[in-house]
């Protein structure tokens, strides 16, 4: 996860030199982070209200969801939004390949877009994360940035290079998703340990008041029954 923040702190500060910004009036690419696992409290629920709210505020924008549980979250609402998704997601550690044959298969549907959002899940600790954005630039949105003739890009470097933050950006949303996804299950587990603790602990007293009640009837009889002969 380090490496994926360090690629992308780098991918961010080079956008930022280059003063690249988004065309409010073009056309946005929502990436929805998730995963097909449960059994991680509300961690699919975040990304899948911060899909829903960049919805409301651009009804065109097209969806790409990464996993089954933000899918199934969303098609409950912006089921025509959603253009394409991808399943098999979280049950091993993300890798740079995945994200880039992830990447590959997006640009090959040739949407049309002037800047892609990914929505992933931010790991902040072991009990915390946040619904976070990563922007990703199109090649004819970042050719217009402010500071654009500072780099000497030649076309066809300019088009690996848009390619390359855009697989790079997907890694670094997996990454973090998939850390905040662990970070989650563990303390729901923790906390469903515990809950199962508390229970058994109630029931073992409650069993035995109630065989105590049973001994001490079975013992008055007894002293009863002896009293009267």
């Amino acid at each position: 996860m380090e490496i994926a923040r360090a690629f992308g702190a780098t991918q961010t500060a080079f956008f930022t030199n280059a003063e690249t910004k988004p065309n409010e009036e073009g056309n946005t690419l929502i990436i929805t982070v998730s995963s097909d696992r449960g059994l991680c409290g509300g961690i699919h629920s975040s990304v899948s209200k911060a899909s829903r709210k960049h919805i409301e505020e651009k009804p065109n924008s097209q969806i790409v969801v990464l996993g089954d549980k933000a899918k199934s979250q969303l098609s409950r609402t912006v089921r025509n939004n959603i253009r394409l998704s991808f399943n098999q997601i979280g049950k091993a550690t993300p890798t740079y390949a995945e994200a880039c044959a992830i990447a590959d298969v997006i640009l090959k549907e040739k949407f049309e877009f002037d800047q892609a959002i990914i929505i992933y899940n931010h790991f902040k600790s072991v009990i915390s994360y946040e619904a976070e954005t990563i922007p990703v630039f199109a090649e004819s949105t970042f050719s217009k940035s402010g500071n654009f003739d500072a780099y000497e890009i030649e076309d066809d470097v300019l088009e690996n290079l848009q390619e390359f933050a855009f697989a790079n950006s997907i890694y670094w949303g997996l990454a973090e998703g998939h850390a905040s996804e662990m970070a989650s299950k563990r303390t729901a587990m923790e906390n469903a340990t515990k809950n199962a603790g508390e229970m058994i602990d109630k029931l073992t007293l409650t069993y035995n008041r109630g065989r105590q009640a049973v001994i001490t009837n079975e013992l008055i009889d007894i002293i009863t029954g002896a009293s009267a002969i």
